[in-house]
């Protein structure tokens, strides 16, 4: 049953950062010190990435009739879009094309970049930095007008370089929903727009990393740490549809400046903390 809980509750916090852009893997190597399951390494480092499918199909859900791009066969148009949406499939060509920097670098690099930057002061640096950058180009940004309204309107070049944005996120602490909104604000779009662009982006992203991640792990659960794994996907799915609406309605009327002070303050926190259990480990 304790189990049972602390799954609960991991699956409220990847509910919550998976969407907001202040890392859910930060937060979760975070929590890890104080609520780890009691299960084995391998099996908790898959478990921190497929919980992210209950995230990923609480964008699909939410967004379904924006992202489904079949339809019935339309006489006007010619060859595969008389069954195919014009807008939704071409849109989904582009977020292929941002996936693309982040499987190049991603794939290859994966275990090293666990081995080398999944801990505490990395986390902290991360926080803080990405934390400034978001208060300084919302400031930048304060008075000018945004170029890109909306989806259709981003164009090849944009959807590249908001991949390359995105492989900033392959180190811990910095937030893959933080990297791209920030990307996207840079190039001229709007919060709402770069934050939609970003949802969508994540669903081949995260598919990708979790099914990388269970083929690694080899799918070899125990029951009890089947149900673990489903509790927290569920959870985390209910959890990122107040999750996804809250921020959507939140940038109507602000900027993203007091995401960039809480990773500050928090990052902070946890670089004391990592010196104090420094010190006294000597």
């Amino acid at each position: 049953m304790l189990e049972i809980i602390k799954v609960i509750i991991l699956g409220i916090i990847e509910g919550i950062t998976e969407w907001l852009p202040i890392s859910s893997t930060g937060h979760m190597i975070l929590v890890e010190q104080f609520l780890k399951l009691n299960v084995s390494e391998d099996y908790w480092n898959m478990f921190l990435v497929v919980i992210q499918l209950g995230a990923i199909l609480a964008v699909v859900f939410l967004y379904f009739g924006k992202l489904w791009p079949f339809q019935r066969a339309d006489r006007k148009e010619k060859g595969i879009y008389r069954y195919l949406n014009r807008g939704k499939f071409t849109m989904w060509l582009k977020i292929l094309v941002s996936c693309i920097p982040a499987i190049i670098i991603g794939l290859p690099f994966d275990d090293w970049l666990d081995e080398h930057f999944y801990n505490y002061p990395t986390v902290a640096v991360m926080l803080i930095l990405y934390g400034v950058l978001f208060i300084v180009v919302e400031n930048r940004n304060r008075k000018r007008k945004p170029l890109i309204t909306n989806i259709d309107q981003i164009d090849w070049r944009s959807a590249l370089i908001i991949g390359l944005y995105q492989v900033l996120a392959l180190i811990p602490g910095t937030s893959r929903s933080g990297a791209t909104i920030l990307g996207g604000i840079i190039l001229g779009m709007d919060r709402k727009t770069a934050s939609e662009y970003t949802f969508f982006l994540a669903i081949p992203v995260m598919l990708g990393a979790s099914l990388l991640k269970l083929v690694k792990f080899g799918f070899a659960f125990s029951g009890f740490e089947l149900v673990l794994l489903v509790i927290g996907m569920v959870t985390a799915f209910a959890v990122s549809l107040f999750a996804i609406r809250f921020l959507l309605k939140y940038i109507k009327d602000h900027d993203f400046k007091v995401f960039g002070i809480y990773r500050i303050v928090l990052g902070i926190i946890v670089l004391i903390y990592f010196v104090v259990n420094l010190i006294l480990a000597t």
